[in-house]
């Protein structure tokens, strides 16, 4: 799973919870140190990589959460923020901390921000927010680890293209070099079976796990992640697939493939 630097768990009480492969999501902040520190408790608590958000120097306009006048709730806080020496601001409003930390993203971030960031860890660094055969490229030159291909739920900027749209051009950019991942609009097996037979070498999926909490809790996220395991199988032996390895490209027909000669009987 992969863990919001801004979730209002922290990454020990989400570490205590039991074994599994754990990313921390981070973004980098004007005060380096804030970085630093935030790194420094994913390493403690066992974190496996940095998922390293990079398309969103600036939250978007959220036109529903203006109307409906949306605030953090006053018994939730950014846990992962607790204790660090954020500068002037009311520590008892914990709306007011989510609007600092929001404003405290570096809006200057580049490239040797991901050299900075591998200078200070040796966990492995993802690149969040690719959606180009150029990023990609510069991704891979600046030693990435791997590429998430996301677009932030299409929440910052509407209108920006669908992952699984711009899933096989990063791949094809990334050459194999470093693994590419999809993050968003996963909502059923099959979209599980699209996204690796364009090559992603695993998928990320947030709003179904998030839904199925709120409606039934754990019993509910279990239920949800049964039900694309099952789909997904489905699909494979739909497909004539019984491995991973058997997916592969020919098993998918995008709006870009033009038709395919009819064989001959």
């Amino acid at each position: 799973m992969a863990l919001s630097s801004w979730a209002t768990s922290s990454v020990e009480e989400v570490a205590s919870t039991g074994p599994g492969i754990r990313f921390f999501q981070l973004y980098v902040y004007k005060d380096r140190k804030v970085v630093e520190q935030l790194v420094r408790r994913a390493e403690r608590a066992g974190f496996k990589a940095i998922a390293l958000t990079v398309d969103t120097p600036r939250l978007g306009r959220r036109e529903a959460d203006i109307k409906n006048r949306f605030v953090l709730p006053p018994h939730l806080t950014l846990k992962n923020f607790e204790g660090l020496d954020l500068g002037k601001m009311d520590q008892a409003n914990d709306s007011g901390l989510a609007s600092y930390v929001a404003g405290q993203i570096d809006r200057t971030l580049s490239w040797k921000d991901v050299k900075w960031l591998q200078s200070i860890t040796s966990l492995p660094i993802l690149v969040k927010g690719v959606v180009t055969t150029e990023d990609a490229r510069l991704a891979v030159h600046s030693g990435a680890a791997g590429i998430i291909v996301s677009n932030h739920g299409a929440r910052q900027l509407d209108y920006v293209p669908a992952t699984i749209s711009a899933l096989e051009e990063v791949v094809t950019a990334a050459q194999g070099r470093i693994p590419v991942y999809l993050d968003g609009g996963v909502r059923r097996g099959t979209d599980v079976f699209k996204a690796l037979a364009l090559g992603a070498s695993g998928i990320f999926v947030g709003r179904p796990v998030v839904f199925a909490l709120a409606a039934e809790g754990e019993a509910g996220v279990r239920n949800v992640l049964r039900m694309l395991r099952e789909e997904f199988e489905l699909t494979m032996a739909l497909s004539g697939c019984t491995t991973l390895a058997d997916i592969n490209r020919s098993h998918i027909l995008t709006e870009g493939d033009r038709l395919r000669p009819t064989p001959r009987l």
